[in-house]
């Protein structure tokens, strides 16, 4: 029996059934809770008797430090925003390509990465070249081989939200760097269950958000921000990325000299807190050790729906394959009635690209696995 890396205690959703469904609305723990709950009661609920303006400042420099971190990335170059499009949108505005630059992306990512930049080139300030993210090709090769001279941009999650795959970043950094574009990586599906290194990665912009693989709730997220763009001015500058922000300047447009300058304003301060805590478990357990639980349990998942003809859109030995999104299929489109025979079993995963697509976390053990595969035994054949 594979255990959990975590207290299924601390995840009451376990008493119900089961949850394989991270990589959408990812179960908060009760650690995280009960720092969020405390944050109301001891410090929300008594406004500023409990917390300064200066004490309100500084309250977000515990997660950044727990943030640069998970990401091996400079403090300073953390920004901490109220979610991952709030930056995601600016970047066509900090990064500006020309009419003639082509931005490269993959046509099933997530639409927070690619819609900033269908909205210029619905403008006609640039196009937008897609990418096919095929399970017979290497999505790394097929960027890299997409890549030409008008290609000023690629915008790429790291690992794809629907199918699992991984992008190679430090091959596709090396690609894009030696064709003079610049790169942004999404990694939302990968901080957190995967080892990142954004600090290698050198990205103009990393970004991900709060919860999901991080354990945290809505209302955060956090970017590394490169320092070029930490010599720019924000496109949408709040009042908190100035120098002092309780200095209150209506009069002139500083920014302080780090990544809070794309702080916009009050954000989610309870989820902060929740993240800060979130953050410490996972950098006690180690990626490492959260990807290897994920990949021995995924092991079992593939081969034991393999037997009833679903297989994945990767298998595991594909270096493209993450350990901890399996999307699965089978001939006769019937995912719909698998999920039907999934919930009667009270086993819960998500479906994305009209597929079934499982979330492996670090709460979970083999016995999830196991009633997963039970209850798609149950889907009768096309």
């Amino acid at each position: 029996m594979i255990p959990s890396l975590l207290n299924r205690a601390d995840y009451p959703s376990f008493r119900s059934g089961v949850y394989l469904n991270q990589a959408s609305l990812g179960l908060i723990g009760q650690p995280a809770v009960t720092a969020m709950q405390v944050f109301i009661e001891e410090v929300a609920r008594h406004g500023n008797s409990n917390m300064s303006d200066r004490e309100e400042v500084a309250f977000l420099e515990s997660l950044r430090n727990r943030a640069a971190k998970m990401l091996n990335a400079r403090e300073s170059g953390i920004a901490i925003t109220a979610g991952s499009s709030e930056i995601l949108s600016q970047l066509p505005f900090l990064i500006r390509p020309r009419p003639q630059d082509t931005i490269l992306t993959v046509a099933s990512d997530f639409p927070a990465i690619t819609r900033p930049w269908h909205r210029l080139a619905a403008l006609k300030e640039c196009s937008v070249r897609l990418v096919n993210d095929n399970p017979e090709q290497d999505l790394t090769d097929s960027l890299i081989s997409a890549l030409d001279k008008s290609v000023a941009i690629v915008a790429v999650g790291s690992v794809q939200y629907a199918t699992g795959t991984v992008v190679d970043i430090p091959r596709l950094l090396e690609a894009a760097t030696q064709a003079g574009a610049r790169l942004i990586i999404d990694a939302t599906q990968a901080v957190g269950a995967l080892p990142i290194d954004a600090d290698a990665w050198a990205a103009d912009a990393l970004v991900c958000s709060g919860y999901k693989w991080l354990g945290g709730h809505g209302g955060v997220a956090l970017a590394v921000m490169s320092p070029r763009l930490l010599e720019q001015m924000p496109p949408l500058s709040g009042w908190m990325g100035a120098p002092d922000p309780f200095d209150f300047d209506a009069t002139s447009i500083r920014f302080v000299n780090n990544a809070r300058r794309y702080t916009q304003s009050t954000m989610s301060y309870v989820s902060v807190a929740g993240l800060t805590v979130a953050l410490d478990q996972l950098l006690a357990l180690g990626t490492d050790q959260i990807e290897e639980h994920a990949r021995m349990l995924a092991g079992i998942l593939v081969d034991g729906a393999a037997r009833y003809g679903w297989q994945p859109f990767r298998q595991l030995n594909d270096p493209a394959a993450s350990p901890h999104i399996i999307s699965l299929a089978r001939p006769g489109g019937d995912t719909q009635i698998a999920i039907g025979a999934l919930r009667q079993q009270n086993v819960l995963c998500g479906t994305r690209g009209g597929r079934l697509r499982v979330s492996i976390a670090p709460y979970n053990d083999e016995s999830d696995v196991e009633a997963f595969i039970s209850a798609i035994a149950e889907v009768p054949a096309a």
